[in-house]
């Protein structure tokens, strides 16, 4: 697989809008979960212990809508597919010949890079090594483990299937199939997480030596059945100041370990940064296929429905239309904002010519100009040539750095 370097953007490369780009990545959505994690808010369809794409009725029929999906998208220009990410739910319920059949539409109707990343997400205890060694076949090369927890009482905490012991099986596992581009998902601010707890797990994911790690800040979102138990900062949830001392010791932790913290939640090995990731952090356009997802093509951001029956409606309502549905283009004031709330997020930070050739110098000048109170706080970088969020505390306070910069350019437009 093709190594992605952290990489600046020069002067000359910065003359091309990336809005105006054909896009190069698609995500597919798989809903699919044997149960519904106590903090998942995302769509998804709970099936069961049992159910898996070689013996569900329901996961076959959502297969074949998808790949409907896929072959009536309209094609604007013809460039080949540089990363593939199936998200989810959990892709590794699909069977090795669903994922085949999937990626072979996608490579049908818009052709699959031969250097392509291909990202499957996968939990510990849904799969075998035949699995692993087929998706690898059909073209997989990159596997996100949602590892969550190494604490029992934290996984039994979130709901989730697998244990402990299941982790260490799955990487190898995913091992023996040949894969070393391999990543792990953390989450902090768990119940019941104290800082020396964070550091075991810490040092237990560095144990198993990914390329990649994911560190997630729990979220307690409105209508979980965390939202229901707990409220955040108050106990067995951590403060928040215990929250952003965990931020800060994997950032030191990880960082002398030889990862890059190359986004505000994530760190890799010199050349394994998420290329498909860096596609929304970069603002970049991008299909999306499946319930719930959302694409970014010709400066048209939208996503589908986030049920079942109604994504099937909607495709229908695709194919009606020949493949083209009206959406509103998102306006350069929402550009702008989206270009900053997801550039910001990069240890690179944003490139000033290229917003300037885009906003103009008027935004240039009054972004600036917000964020001098955090540069001299020590939260901004700001060189002649780029902005950029402090590692790792401009990171932590990230929230305070966007609100204000968003209120800022709220009363001017674009």
């Amino acid at each position: 697989m093709a190594a992605q370097q952290i990489a600046t953007v020069s002067p000359a490369a910065s003359k091309a809008k990336p809005q105006d780009e054909v896009p190069t990545a698609a995500y597919l959505h798989i809903p699919f979960c044997r149960r519904r994690c106590f903090y998942c808010d995302f769509p998804i369809s709970v099936v069961g212990d049992r159910a898996r794409g070689e013996t569900s009725g329901t996961i076959a029929q959502y297969v074949e809508v998808l790949e409907r999906e896929i072959l009536i998208t309209g094609q604007d220009g013809r460039s080949p597919l540089e990363t593939v990410f199936f998200g989810g739910g959990t892709p590794s319920l699909l069977s090795v010949a669903q994922v085949d059949r999937l990626l072979t539409r996608l490579d049908q109707h818009f052709g699959i890079a031969t250097q392509a990343e291909i990202s499957v997400e996968m939990d510990p205890g849904t799969f075998d090594l035949s699995y692993v060694q087929g998706y690898r076949a059909a073209g997989v090369n990159r596997i996100s483990l949602g590892v969550q927890s190494f604490q029992a009482d934290s996984l039994q905490a979130c709901g989730r299937t697998h244990r402990p012991e299941d982790i260490p099986l799955a990487v190898d596992l995913i091992r023996r199939a040949g894969l070393d581009n391999y990543s792990l998902d953390l989450i902090s601010g768990l119940p019941h997480l104290t800082l020396e707890r964070w550091q075991e797990d810490l040092d237990r994911a560095i144990a198993l030596d990914p390329a990649h790690l994911s560190i997630y800040d729990l979220t307690v979102e409105p209508g979980t059945a965390f939202a229901q138990r707990y409220r955040p900062g108050e106990a067995p949830l951590p403060t928040d100041e215990a929250t952003a001392q965990m931020y800060r010791l994997a950032q030191q932790v990880l960082t002398q370990r030889g990862f890059q913290h190359y986004e505000i939640s994530n760190y890799a090995r010199p050349g394994y940064s998420c290329r498909h990731n860096r596609v929304y952090w970069e603002n970049r356009p991008y299909y999306g296929f499946g319930m719930g997802a959302a694409s970014y093509v010709n400066h048209q951001r939208f996503s589908r429905p986030r049920t079942r029956r109604e994504y099937f409606q909607w495709v229908e309502t695709l194919e009606a239309a020949g493949g083209r549905l009206a959406h509103p283009t998102t306006p350069p004031q929402e550009r702008l904002l989206d270009t900053l709330m997801l550039g910001l997020r990069l240890a690179d930070g944003l490139d000033l010519l290229r917003l300037e050739l885009e906003f103009g110098k008027g935004a240039i000048a009054r972004i600036l100009t917000c964020l001098q109170p955090y540069v001299q706080r020590g939260w901004v970088d700001q060189t002649p040539s780029r902005i950029r969020l402090t590692d790792p505390e401009g990171f932590l306070f990230s929230n305070v750095v966007l609100s204000d910069l968003f209120e800022t350019l709220s009363e001017s437009p674009v």
